[in-house]
């Protein structure tokens, strides 16, 4: 059956994908109602309207990324292209450079309040992925042999995770990377799922931002820890700890594991540990401390 004009273009339009960038904050809405072309003067009123879109847009079988808007990077990005910030086609014109290179989160039909923490995480994983990058990259080269310095520590890093999870009991693991230096804390997190067959499933996003961070830390001797808990369907979780040291991962005690969770970080008090919660020492990495990595 031949296709009118109509039904063509409604059959073409769901082949074509689309993002939104969204303001997620009241603080970032404000910013952009100071031009005069952007329409809306309330936020959850604007919210609402965003998931309404996303919505219609589901029910055509459309698909819709969603990806953060931020005014003060869109004033940037106008600026640099030459743009006219007060107009919707420059709005445009900056979500498809946040689609083709900033975090983006695919609309599955879960509430806006569920997608959104989504979409924040996501950010702030890029932005710890880049920054670690680039700190990595300034490291330079070894004055002894040549050596990149960051591209080293962050071959060191991929092999201790790669045996953290090959040496760890059964059940889903979540490992949780921090580094101590200046401006602040660089947190990671890592999920690892066991599938049917017993192999971790492991987002790639995830697994590239937590090494980075983990070799950071390692080329830089910060301060540092990497503590995993296991989950399994019967048993109690089992929590384990490392602390970074020289090039390499310390194991923490039973004990230090302990008290590593039930002190209060900001006043040292003690705190009621976990119910049905094993704080255990962490199996053997089978680790020299030295190789593989750069060890100079």
């Amino acid at each position: 059956m031949a296709y009118t004009d109509r039904t063509a273009r409604r059959a073409l339009s769901r082949e074509i994908a689309g993002t939104i960038g969204l303001l997620t904050d009241e603080h970032d809405f404000r910013a952009m109602r100071r031009y005069r072309s952007f329409a809306f003067d309330d936020h959850t009123a604007y919210l609402l309207q965003v998931e309404a879109l996303l919505k219609t847009r589901a029910s055509q079988g459309t698909h819709t990324a969603v990806a953060l808007f931020d005014p003060e990077e869109y004033a940037e990005f106008c600026t640099a292209a030459g743009l006219d910030p007060d107009a919707a086609a420059s709005r445009g014109r900056f979500t498809a450079e946040l689609a083709a290179n900033g975090p983006t989160v695919p609309y599955d039909g879960r509430p806006l309040t569920e997608l959104l923490p989504v979409l924040v995480d996501e950010a702030v994983r890029q932005a710890t992925w880049e920054y670690t990058a680039t700190l990595l990259a300034r490291l330079g080269t070894c004055a002894t042999c040549g050596e990149d310095l960051g591209r080293a520590a962050f071959t060191r890093a991929s092999h201790l995770l790669r045996r953290v999870l090959e040496t760890a009991p059964p059940g889903n693991r979540h490992l949780v990377c921090s580094v101590s230096g200046a401006p602040e804390t660089l947190v990671a997190v890592l999920h690892a799922d066991d599938e049917i067959d017993g192999t971790p499933h492991i987002d790639e996003a995830e697994a590239l931002e937590f090494t980075s961070v983990l070799a950071l830390g390692l080329a830089t001797h910060s301060p540092g820890g990497l503590v995993m808990r296991i989950t399994t369907p019967s048993g109690p979780d089992r929590i384990h700890g490392w602390r970074l040291r020289g090039y390499g991962l310390e194991p923490l005690t039973a004990g230090e594991v302990f008290d590593a969770y039930c002190t209060d970080i900001e006043s040292g008090d003690l705190v009621a540990p976990e119910s049905n919660v094993d704080y255990c020492a962490p199996p053997d990495l089978g680790d020299d401390h030295r190789s593989p990595g750069h060890h100079h």
